[in-house]
């Protein structure tokens, strides 16, 4: 799988409606941490339902959802948010901090 694009258009009905577990990557383009994260996240696409909202795009989800500080990882389930996490991690902890 890839990583879908979240807007204000679709992010009700790609997040909030959608039944079972999204991690959501808060990010920015010019963000260094953020693409080396990206990476890390293409990778465990293939096994989780990962989407990311580009906070300068989309600065009203990242207002609604009180992300300060990037790369910001929130998970999702059922349309309600269970965890958030700040800042870069490797493949080995994101693994163990979804699957909690």
């Amino acid at each position: 799988m890839s990583i879908a694009t979240l807007t204000n258009t679709n992010f009700k009905k790609e997040v909030l409606d959608k039944k079972g577990r999204i991690l959501v990557d808060f990010k920015a383009g010019w963000c260094g941490p953020c693409q080396m994260l990206s990476t890390i996240l293409e990778d465990l696409s293939q096994e989780y339902n990962i989407a990311s909202v580009d906070i300068d795009d989309e600065p009203d989800l990242a207002e609604e959802y009180e992300v300060n500080s990037i790369p910001c990882l929130v998970l999702f389930e059922n349309g309600k948010e269970v965890k958030r996490n700040v800042g870069i991690q490797s493949e080995k902890f994101l693994r163990k901090w979804l699957s909690k």
